[in-house]
């Protein structure tokens, strides 16, 4: 009987312990998530300002692509014309999931990216948060490739001990410039 009381109540300590935590934490997720999802959304508007900033309002529009649905925003001016578009995207970076937010002219031309989400190496993959980087991909259109020497337009520089970092970076460019392409042969 000892043996079993040995076993048992720490089992059930263990048990009752979890469930608390669970409830808890379940409870803070409920009573948070509305201004998780309001921070999430602001910073989502900021970054669509950030990267085309001729507009003066986005309309949202969702778009299939290669079998997978897609929202992008279209960037209207004051007077209603379509001046760009942002699109979301993400991929596999060396920390896990990278999300990009890429801006494009009316031409289809990128205005600038930001990143929105981003888990790699302080001091090597997190470098694709800098000016220097981002800037790279600013004018260019079309499929880009990451290079050691960037020489030819549709070439971006890698970032130094950062080329996974780099190539992930531009496959969501990549992915965004596709679906910018898409809707505007279907929306035109």
């Amino acid at each position: 009987m000892s043996k079993l009381k040995e076993i048992l109540i720490p089992t059930v300590a263990l048990f009752v312990i979890c469930l608390i935590s669970t409830a808890l934490l379940g409870g803070t997720n409920m009573m948070t998530a509305d201004k998780i999802e309001q921070v999430a959304s602001e910073t989502a508007e900021k970054a669509r300002t950030a990267v085309c900033s001729s507009a003066s309002s986005f309309e949202e529009k969702k778009l299939t692509v290669d079998g997978s649905e897609y929202t992008f925003y279209v960037g209207k001016d004051a007077g209603g014309e379509t001046v760009g578009y942002t699109v979301t995207t993400q991929d596999k970076s060396y920390g896990g999931t990278i999300e990009i937010m890429t801006g494009f002219d009316k031409d289809g031309k990128i205005t600038g990216i930001e990143i929105l989400t981003i888990d790699d190496t302080p001091g090597l993959g997190m470098n694709a948060k800098s000016d220097k980087f981002k800037n790279e991909y600013v004018g260019k259109s079309g499929e880009l490739v990451v290079s050691k020497n960037a020489s030819a337009d549709n070439e971006i520089q890698a970032i130094t001990g950062a080329t996974i970092t780099s190539k992930a970076v531009t496959r969501c460019v990549n992915l965004a410039s596709k679906i910018v392409s898409e809707a505007k042969g279907g929306a035109d």
